[in-house]
């Protein structure tokens, strides 16, 4: 059959390659179908030249992935509307984590006909041949659809316990010199960038994530090795994006990991998603010697309650010993803390704040945005069950306008004083990196003019 893969946009200069449609597009190609991706994200196409497409050439079946976010849920509708208006609609199937926790509500509002719940790469290709052989879609497991109006869900798809057995991504159908323009912390300009997993899933639950797919399940490192090679050869990459929920597993496996890289011999600079917990002085020294210019930490909150009642599984200690041995071993930390969990105050936000005053060495903007109880999490089925919130509809189209505004209030302050803080925080946090950014320009212009620096390339360079 010929398929036809959306990937949105997210109206992003340069677009993050879409790992998980990249996956699903090889599984699709190697059982045998045509695959055709309409890279929205990175044309910046309006929803009626999707339609018109469909008009215009035959696909058998359409489908898209989004997260659970205000932006993505409304671009889904848009989309949604587009495909269902041609005239030559395909079988249309959605997934990702925004569907996934709320089918009914998603396939309802989206007339989808089936959504792929959790991980789709096994369930995409038994989908398409009982599209194609037009058996019963009640035959495969983790899926959902609507028949004659009334909501069916299939029983649910064991995981994938080995995903080395899953082939590479398929690089060659998307538009890989866009891609690798994407920039990162530390990236020069002449460097190439590229996503990669490391494995899927995270060993901690915390109360405002919601994973698919529950346990850890990692990669060999032969298969990582491997994977990065043919993006050195084929597509000159040289700084790799780690995606992993969670790369910094364990010590162990992140030692594991490093020890592979350096043995390899390939020379590439690496970001990744770690856990302070983990941030060790010898862990941390064998990951800079191996690459890693960047961790990205979710400290979420310096109040010692607050990382109680989220379930955070990490003390203040914790977190301030693993920021200050990873500043030390000579790698940036990115700093992730949300505001507005349940029973934080004023001084939780102001924590974070001193905190970040204190720790930030600039590599990156940071703000900190409220808590969102995203469907699917702990803390979204929390604020239904205190009445804070109804349901899926009442999140996706009264609450969750923005991600850096309230969706749900789960404080005792009023949601004007929750802005009001938040306003006063981020202020102080974006005046210091703008600062900081001013001072480092003017230091090259006094080395320029008055040292005579002859290496410097120009005041308008990005």
């Amino acid at each position: 059959m010929k398929i036809l893969l959306i990937v949105y946009s997210n109206d992003d200069y340069v677009a993050i390659f879409p790992l998980g449609i990249a996956y699903i597009a090889s599984v699709c190609r190697n059982a045998g179908h045509e695959v055709d991706i309409y890279s929205q994200d990175v044309y910046h196409w309006s929803e009626s030249h999707l339609t018109e497409l469909l008009d215009r050439e035959h696909f058998d079946v359409v489908g898209v992935g989004v997260i659970g976010g205000y932006y993505q849920y409304r671009k889904l509708l848009k989309i949604s509307e587009a495909i269902n208006q041609a005239k030559n609609r395909p079988f249309f199937v959605i997934g990702g984590h925004g569907p996934s926790p709320e089918p009914e509500y998603f396939l309802r509002k989206t007339k989808a006909d089936a959504v792929v719940i959790g991980e789709g790469e096994v369930t995409i290709v038994e989908l398409l041949k009982a599209i194609e052989g037009k058996t019963a879609l009640t035959d495969i497991k983790g899926i959902a659809f609507l028949k004659d109006g009334n909501f069916i869900q299939t029983p649910k798809r064991a995981l994938n316990k080995n995903i080395d057995t899953l082939p590479f991504p398929a690089w060659d159908l998307f538009p890989i010199d866009h891609y690798a323009l994407l920039r990162e912390a530390h990236i020069e300009n002449t460097e190439r960038c590229m996503l990669v997993l490391s494995g899927r899933g995270c060993t901690f639950k915390c109360n405002f994530c919601y994973r698919m797919d529950e346990g850890y399940r990692p990669r060999s490192a032969l298969g990582i090795i491997e994977e990065i090679g043919i993006l050195q050869k084929d597509y000159n990459i040289s700084y790799i994006d780690f995606q992993d929920e969670l790369f910094m597993s364990s010590e162990a496996r992140t030692i594991e990991l490093c020890s592979s890289f350096i043995r390899s011999g390939l020379k590439f600079k690496w970001f990744c998603n770690g856990r302070l917990n983990y941030a060790k002085p010898d862990v941390l020294r064998l990951m800079k010697e191996a690459g890693c210019v960047f961790i990205n930490y979710g400290i979420e909150s310096l109040d010692e309650k607050a990382l109680r009642v989220m379930n955070k599984a990490l003390t203040v200690k914790q977190i301030t010993e693993g920021v200050e041995n990873t500043l030390a071993s000579g790698i940036s930390p990115g700093f992730n803390i949300i505001f507005g969990n349940i029973g934080e105050t004023a001084d939780s936000l102001k924590r974070g704040v001193e905190f970040l005053l204190k720790y930030d060495d600039h590599a990156q903007l940071r703000t900190i945005r409220p808590v969102t109880p995203y469907p699917g999490s702990p803390l979204y089925y929390y604020a239904i069950k205190k009445g804070l919130l109804k349901d899926c509809r009442d999140f996706y189209e009264n609450k969750h306008m923005n991600s850096d505004l309230l969706s749900v209030n789960f404080t005792e302050m009023p949601d004007d004083e929750v802005h009001r803080l938040l306003y006063e925080a981020n202020k102080i946090l974006i005046e210091n990196y703008y600062t900081s950014r001013l001072q480092r320009t003017l230091e090259d212009a006094k080395k320029l003019y008055l040292e005579r620096d002859a290496s410097f390339r120009g005041f308008r360079q990005t």
